[in-house]
């Protein structure tokens, strides 16, 4: 190697620390304010007193609290949990709505210098969003202004939706339950009212506050009387103590392969230079603080790509994305091998659902791979893998505002894991196990916390081999899914092996199912491409708090309901506190067992046994096995009556919802 050559490497490997250091000293200088007297504002997670979820979902560094909690002088809406409305689509389904003049005020739980605001803006007359500005203020001071915007919000219409509030129906000849009809095949034609379902209305925005304040702060949040907007509603405020950004002192710096952390100019050409010097090298690529301007896939393999954390270095731009090798590329099988993507933003700008566009935050197929700390805005899917792949670690990611997805595996990923990670406000499943062709097998959902899909499910395993899915919080599924479900469609393989549901929590699961016209459970298996009997399946030590509807159904569909049958269900050691319904609802031949079920603030009969709806004399074609220990139940009795068993018919098709109690200590 040349003098001259040798010296470019090294300087390439060489971050300067003089402007972070001074950075970081100087955070630490401004030195915190004293606290102020104030009343706290209540700490939760998922809306819920911490102690009712105690070990259970992401392990976070933030706090999270519920603009219902905090001071404020506008309005409270809600609860209300009736799909298209604000209340709905809020942690909780409770928030608070500001008219220009007006605030809400949060009192730090502890040390912070971040903050992350969860809010919705009405949209533009026409779609397309639009912008307002927010004021903060720390104990009166320090004001600094957000620009919040609706340009990510509001879709409207029938799937795959869309951005006109003034659209026609995107598919009349489909049934639609607002009219019980087929618009296009029904004289005279009913009248659809506009915008025809709106949805995804919530987005969020981060601010670093400058310096360190302390607990006991206030930190208020106001709406500018001059502001546009004729309202914009706060649901809540994470808050948090980011710290320093990282320094990798010995990595390929990017910015001296010409990435622009200013946003101007284009950074992705630089960053595949730094990724080839870094490959060559053996050694990882550093995005130092900044914005990069991004406006493409990034192709990864065997490389390490870290950043200074999410709150520095964001990678951003229209078709953003970190994307391992397609699974059928190289010498080897499962694509890209070896890739480690950590602490930085990727900011896409998706704003309409367009299933065949490959606009996700990381993709492709990554063996042996981690994905670390993370912040994953506007795509589509925050993280959507196509295997054959093995060994992928996604852990301590915040994946929200998501079109689609947070994150789906799909078609033969192995033996990994997904943990400690927060997705809020998906448009479709929250996290995802998808065997489509071929299975997915051995992998483990573990520890995260999913909020507010608007769309579909938490958490959903469709097929696979020997899933475990565990400790995971998961609360305020929208509409057409729930909170946990277990679905045999979508051209799936069967479930073999086991399948471990245990430790989980839900909160106000359980949704109205357009098409039915039914509540599903907060859990739900769904037997519809064949039937879900070669698995064994075990759900235990699961809390189902404040379930709309019931807690536990099993169902098949219409066309197929004697042609499948859903068996080698255990429930066991499982809390069920409050239903709007019934604790069991079963809509399918089968059977399953309980043992210490244990239910109370039930709003029905304890089970609901319609079978195949066929009704013969031998009783419901769904059969219940007490092996002891259920108890407790609601109004009508014990929920699971010596009556009941084994399969007597009790079927109420739509029996009326009481509201559930709200959830405490057991």
């Amino acid at each position: 190697m040349s003098p001259r050559r040798a010296a470019a490497a090294l300087a390439a490997i060489t971050v300067s620390t003089l402007g972070l250091g001074a950075l970081g000293a100087g955070a630490a200088a401004a030195g915190p304010t004293a606290p102020p007297t104030a009343p706290a504002t209540a700490v939760t997670r998922a809306a819920l007193d911490p102690a009712l979820v105690e070990g259970r979902g992401a392990r976070v560094s933030f706090a999270e609290q519920e603009a219902e909690n905090a001071a404020t002088s506008g309005t409270l809406i809600g609860p209300d949990r009736t799909a298209y409305s604000l209340p709905a689509e809020a942690s909780g389904r409770k928030a608070v709505k500001l008219a220009p003049g007006e605030y809400v005020e949060f009192t730090l739980p502890a040390a912070a210098d971040a903050i992350t605001v969860r809010y919705s803006l009405p949209d533009a007359p026409a779609g397309g969003g639009t912008t307002a500005p927010l004021d903060v203020t720390v104990n009166g001071k320090n004001r600094r202004s957000m620009t919040l915007t609706s340009q990510y919000s509001w879709l409207y219409n029938q799937y795959p939706f869309s951005n006109d509030p003034q659209a026609d129906l995107l598919h009349p000849d489909w049934w639609i339950t607002e009219c019980g009809c087929v618009p296009a095949a029904t004289t005279p034609a009913p009248v659809v009212t506009k915008p025809f379902r709106p949805t995804h209305m919530y987005d969020e925005q981060r601010l670093l506050l400058g310096r360190t304040h302390r607990a006991g702060d206030r930190i208020r949040l106001t709406v500018p009387a001059g502001s546009t907007a004729a309202w914009t509603v706060i649901d809540l405020l994470d808050s948090e103590l980011v710290g320093a950004p990282h320094i990798e002192t010995a990595a390929a710096n990017a910015l001296l392969f010409g990435a622009d952390p200013t946003g101007r100019r284009d950074s992705a050409d630089a960053l595949d230079r730094a990724i080839a010097f870094a490959r060559r090298h053996r050694l990882p690529v550093y995005l130092p603080p900044g914005t990069y301007q991004v406006n493409r896939h990034i192709i990864v393999d065997d490389v390490t790509v870290t950043g200074a954390g999410s709150w520095y270095t964001t990678v951003k731009g229209k078709g953003v994305g970190f994307y391992g090798k397609e699974a059928t590329q190289g010498a080897l099988a499962g694509g890209s091998r070896g890739v480690h993507l950590s602490r930085f933003a990727i900011e896409g700008d998706v704003r309409e659902r367009v299933d065949t566009d490959q606009v996700n935050g990381v993709g492709g197929a990554m063996s042996d791979s981690t994905i670390d700390s993370l912040y994953i805005h506007h795509t589509k899917v925050g993280l959507w893998f196509d295997g054959p792949m093995s060994n992928v670690k996604v852990t301590r990611n915040v994946i929200t505002d998501q079109i689609a997805d947070g994150l789906n595996f799909h078609t033969g990923v192995t033996d990994s894991l997904v943990q400690d990670n927060v997705v809020r406000n998906t448009g479709d499943d929250g996290l995802a196990l998808w065997s489509e062709k071929t299975a997915d097998a051995r992998n483990t959902f573990d520890h995260n916390t999913v909020q507010s899909p608007t769309l579909a499910n938490g958490i959903a395993v469709y097929g696979g081999a020997d899933t475990t899915v565990t400790a995971n919080l998961v609360a305020d599924p929208v509409r057409e899914g729930s909170a946990l479900h277990i679905g045999s469609r979508f051209g799936a393989e069967p479930f073999t092996g086991a399948l471990r549901i245990a430790g989980n929590t839900t909160a106000r699961a359980g949704t109205y199912e357009l098409n039915w016209k039914i509540g599903l459970g907060s859990i739900w298996f769904y037997a519809l491409d064949r039937s879900i009997d070669q698995a064994d399946i075990q759900v235990t030590d699961n809390s189902f708090l404040d379930s709309t509807y019931n807690a536990v159904m099993l169902v098949s569909d219409w066309p197929v309901k004697d042609k499948v049958r859903i068996e080698n269900v255990h429930f066991k050691d499982i809390k069920v506190d409050g239903t709007g319904t019934s604790v069991l609802s079963a809509r399918a031949a089968g059977s399953a067992t309980f043992e210490n079920v244990d239910a109370r603030g039930v709003g029905a009969v304890g089970v609901n046994n319609c079978g195949s709806f066929n009704f013969p004399a031998t009783g419901s074609e769904f059969t219940l096995v007490d092996r002891g220990g259920n108890d407790g139940g609601g109004t009508t009795g014990p929920w699971l009556a010596g009556w009941e068993l084994p399969n007597t018919i009790t079927c109420d098709d739509r029996p009326p919802v009481v509201a559930p109690p709200a959830p405490g200590p057991w």
